[in-house]
């Protein structure tokens, strides 16, 4: 590859070898993605669809093309991202891995039918055609329906007193009443006391009768009124609450009305089909004991033993339906080797059911990989983005496993890693830096593991080796030690039945375990549910956007169990995640952490601004008086072109600036406010150097690794371990106190040893302050630096669920149950 300069790469000459693993490294921002994936995806994808009509062209999501001079000898190329694509209610593991087609067919072929029923074909075990879906839930498992308890919260109050909390606010609702009064009900007596009939009617009828209105008459005068034949104000169509309630969520733009609305709304188990999604006929054919929906529901560990028997059980020669049998065998065989390649993976726990929703990137990414692997592809290069996220050291060494195969039938990997263990696995290592953003995009180091040691600039290099030797584990040390506990008892959260922990409170604890053993069931879930609860907090519930949204929090199993004691030490609960601060490009780094409101009034307080009369909404890209109004502060525009993809192009008028040409008039030390977004954080941190507000908000995005990201970058460019050190950034420019409890999910995602350091430090420093720090961890370097470890284990699913071992790290390393102490 000659000259690449996508992002911030400079200039990059590199060659790569053939048929061999190729781990990229460098510190987060250094160019390792925009390199693998910017630069040699793309443009192996750009290759090929060349090659494609320009009608099928369209149909695929395309990458730009990468700004390199040339690449020659590069394969056709296959990208394993961590992106979660557009999260589907229909799409769960068995749609992902199609091992769903393969039931089917067994299903169809080999099941056992009740008496006098005839052969489905396959499509009927589908819940996505119409042919198999469950005709009352449309093939989704669930019904949203409302509840005269959810439309009436309180029953004392009259419908004039606004009984009714569903019906639309505003004059809608008074319209609603005076088409009540005009029917003839009493809108002044309290709801309770109405006949049960006249409830119903109001709160479920799908008529829609079309009545006279008349405004600020009562009941009589309304009668009065009809009978003197007076002209009504308006005639007005009533609609019952429930109509009102499924309508708006289905059709409305609204977030507003959409988070209203799904207040009152409740969803439930379909009682046709019993949540399986398929209609009676489909569900009542068996194999093994069980219908397909039930087959469904079993871990994929269990699937593969119920298969299993299955391939063992030969025809004999009293069989009655022999070639039954042989077709089962041969159907049931095939399966079997694909759920193997999951289990291999450490993902045995997973079921086929389970919606890809719920998954994390990481799972998501190794259920891609189990699928190429059975592709048994030759020639292929592909191109991996940290497939070891989210996995424990022991099923990083399945990882490697699996990576071995698909070099040994002949292709080429490409992998972006931060991971030691996958690192010293590597054929070939490309060392991009040497530090992030524009002090980045060069190739510090491209050759075999063992020169990376002579290598005086490698960050990487650094942490693999102490003096040219092999970097060691670190000694025990002094931990902190911990004078009250947090004590949970009797929690139930997925596979964790009937669990008593202890957290230490005043230090840092790591929790560990395998894959899927309860971790995040046990602290981000169990652990902050009960402590929001003792707090009196409500979480924060973002308004559902989608029926996906609706499913995934009606799916939220609630946690059982309490705490027992230590709860008096903990006064405030900050819980950091990975979802993502906003959903939409208008959502950026600098509105999230709150420093472009400071940014803001510096404009609105220059000369000019004054003189024209700007306020500080002036400056804001969302609100119509300042910004482009051709993008309407987008920045792009999309153009439609004939058979190929919609491309997303800087918008003419405003050169992607988002603002009016009048707003960008407006300096400030030499910048307007569309080249202030686009600084990166560590040119902001110079630029506003006497500003402390801002300052502040730099400093802690540059303690967690964050100096290369744009102010401007939009939410949707963010990986999840970036959302999530925004978060943490955000909370940490705040005046500090102690007794609060931080609750962090995998904070190293995507973070280079050197990274993690860093944020080793700002977590040490919140602790040292009086804080607890309890994080859900599979990086050994931070498991090795905490005061406290929780091994949770022993397996993933129904094997898990249980404390191992905990103490200090140097007692857990110790452990002979604990599969996390061979990595301590």
């Amino acid at each position: 590859m000659r000259g690449a300069r996508v992002h911030n790469l400079k200039n990059v000459d590199v060659d790569l070898p053939r048929n061999s693993l190729v781990v990229f490294t460098g510190v987060s921002g250094s160019g390792k993605s925009s390199l693998a994936f910017g630069t040699l995806f793309a443009e192996s994808q750009r290759r090929y669809l060349d090659s494609v009509s320009p009608y099928a062209r369209r149909l695929i999501d395309q990458v730009g093309e990468p700004d390199v001079d040339s690449i020659d000898g590069l394969p056709p190329a296959v990208a394993l991202q961590q992106q979660r694509g557009t999260p589907s209610a229909r799409s769960s593991v068995g749609s992902v891995t199609t091992i769903s087609n393969g039931l089917r067919m067994l299903y169809s072929r080999a099941g056992t039918y009740p008496r006098g029923q005839s052969i489905l074909y396959a499509d009927a075990f589908s819940p996505n055609t119409p042919e198999g879906a469950c005709p009352r839930c449309h093939g989704i498992g669930r019904v949203f329906d409302v509840t005269e308890k959810l439309l009436v919260p309180d029953d004392r109050l009259t419908i004039r007193e606004g009984a009714i909390a569903a019906w639309p606010p505003a004059w809608q609702g008074k319209n609603l009443r005076g088409i009540l009064i005009t029917l003839g009900h009493d809108v002044d007596k309290p709801w309770k006391k109405l006949p049960q009939k006249t409830r119903d009617w109001i709160l479920y009828t799908d008529e829609t009768p079309e009545v006279p209105v008349y405004p600020g008459l009562d009941r009589d005068q309304v009668r009065d009124a009809i009978e003197r034949g007076d002209s009504p104000s308006y005639m007005g169509t009533y609609s019952s609450a429930r109509r009102y309630v499924l309508n708006s969520f289905a059709t409305t733009q609204s977030q507003r009305t959409k988070k209203r609305v799904s207040q009152y709304m409740q969803i439930s188990e379909c009682p046709d089909c019993q949540g399986k999604m398929l209609k009676r006929e489909s569900l009542a054919v068996k194999f093994a004991g069980l219908d397909i929906g039930e087959l469904s529901q079993l871990s994929l560990t269990e699937l593969a033993e119920k298969l299993r028997a299955v391939i063992e059980a030969k025809p004999t020669a009293k069989d009655l339906h022999r070639e039954r049998t042989i077709v089962a065998e041969r159907i049931a065989t095939d399966i079997l080797a694909r759920v193997e390649t999951l289990t291999t993976l450490g993902l045995g726990y997973l079921s086929l059911q389970r919606s890809t929703p719920t998954l994390s990137p990481g799972e998501l990414q190794r259920l891609r990989l189990a699928t190429q692997l059975r592709s048994k592809l030759f020639g292929v290069v592909y191109v991996l983005d940290e497939p070891s996220a989210g996995l424990h050291p022991a099923d990083t060494q399945a990882l490697l496993g699996a990576l071995d195969e698909l070099k040994e039938t002949g292709n080429s990997l490409f992998v972006v890693e931060h991971e030691v263990s996958v690192i010293e696995h590597a054929d070939w290592i490309v060392d991009i830096g040497p530090d992030a953003g524009q002090h980045g995009g060069e190739v510090v180091y491209s050759g075999p593991i063992a020169g990376l040691r002579d290598v005086p600039h490698s960050h990487t290099a650094e942490h693999l080796y102490q003096g040219g030797e092999p970097k060691r584990p670190l000694s025990a040390g002094q931990t902190r030690q911990s004078e009250n506990w947090l004590e949970l008892v009797e929690i139930e959260r997925n596979n964790l039945q009937g669990l008593d922990v202890k957290f230490p409170l005043g230090v840092m604890t790591t929790v560990t375990g395998v894959s899927g053993s309860g971790k995040s069931s046990m602290v981000s879930q169990a652990l902050v549910e009960l402590v929001r609860d003792s707090l009196g907090q409500k979480p924060a519930v973002d308004a559902p956007a989608s029926e996906v949204d609706l499913l995934e929090q009606a799916g939220e199993t609630p946690t059982g169990g309490k705490i027992a004691g230590g709860a008096n030490h903990v006064r405030r609960l900050v819980s950091v995640d990975q979802k993502p601060i906003g959903r939409t490009p208008r959502s950026n780094l600098a509105t999230y952490t709150g420093l472009f409101d400071h940014v803001r009034k510096l404009f609105a307080a220059t000369k000019k601004a004054k003189s024209r009369r700007y306020d500080v909404g002036r400056f804001s890209f969302n609100v119509a008086k300042g910004r482009c109004a051709n993008c309407e502060g987008a920045g792009f525009v999309s153009v439609e072109l004939l058979f190929l993809p919609s491309v997303y192009t800087p918008c003419p008028v405003c050169q992607g600036q988002r603002y009016n040409g009048e707003t960008l008039e407006v300096i400030y030390r030499g910048k307007n406010i569309a080249e202030v977004l686009d600084l990166t954080v560590e040119q902001a941190n110079e630029f506003f150097g006497d500003e402390p507000p801002i300052q502040r908000a730099l400093e802690a995005l540059l303690q967690v690794g964050l100096g290369y990201l744009r102010l401007g970058q939009p939410a949707t460019e963010l990986s999840g371990g970036e959302a999530q050190r925004i978060k943490l950034a955000t909370e940490l420019q705040r005046a500090q106190r102690g007794d609060t409890l931080y609750v962090l999910d995998e904070p190293t995602t995507g973070l280079h040893p050197a990274d993690v350091d860093m944020l080793m430090s700002q977590l040490n420093g919140l602790v040292d302050a009086g804080n607890t720090v309890i994080l859900v961890e599979h990086d050994m370097q931070v498991a090795r630096q905490s005061d406290w470890i929780i091994d949770v284990g022993p397996g993933a699913g129904d094997q898990g669920g249980r404390i191992v071992a905990q103490g200090p790290p140097a007692k857990v390393a110790r452990s002979r149950k604990s599969r996390t102490a061979a990595f301590l």
